[in-house]
């Protein structure tokens, strides 16, 4: 992976997102691309590629406490069947990837099988990346408010 890769998939991520969601912060690296909106970093959504050569997809909680990421897993379990509708049965609910840090919890999907390098693979990223801030940001809002 590359840094320009992960650019790529920024660029067409703007346009997939719902519009009333507001600004959004991003930052790109060599293996990834992660965005949150207001302050809640901790909370985000992220592109990235794995240390045993998958690639992940989807939302992170990544709190110190283990109970604040527990709520947000509990929330969307509690709200598992609606977004099971847009996200398929790829989509995981609970232990981060590789189970570390212990506390850190995810919303996300791995894929297997992937080549950066294939035309409209940036693309296809975006717009699954978009459909977990479709599904997830509504809650994590109201969660938070």
């Amino acid at each position: 992976m590359s840094r320009a890769f992960f650019e790529s998939v920024l660029d067409p991520l703007v346009g997939f997102l719902p519009p009333d969601l507001g600004e959004f912060h991003s930052r790109v690296t060599s293996i990834n691309v992660r965005l949150w909106f207001g302050d809640a970093d901790r909370e985000h959504y992220e592109a990235q590629a794995l240390r045993d050569g998958t690639f992940e997809v989807g939302f992170h909680l990544e709190h110190r406490s283990a109970e604040k990421n527990q709520a947000m897993v509990d929330a969307l379990a509690a709200k598992e069947k609606a977004w099971r509708k847009i996200l398929g049965r790829d989509a995981e609910l609970g232990q981060f990837v590789f189970g570390r840090p212990a506390n850190w919890r995810r919303l996300s999907e791995v894929w297997e099988a992937f080549d950066p390098e294939e035309p409209g693979y940036a693309v296809e990223t975006a717009e699954r990346l978009a459909r977990y801030v479709e599904v997830v940001e509504p809650l994590r809002r109201v969660r938070s408010t």
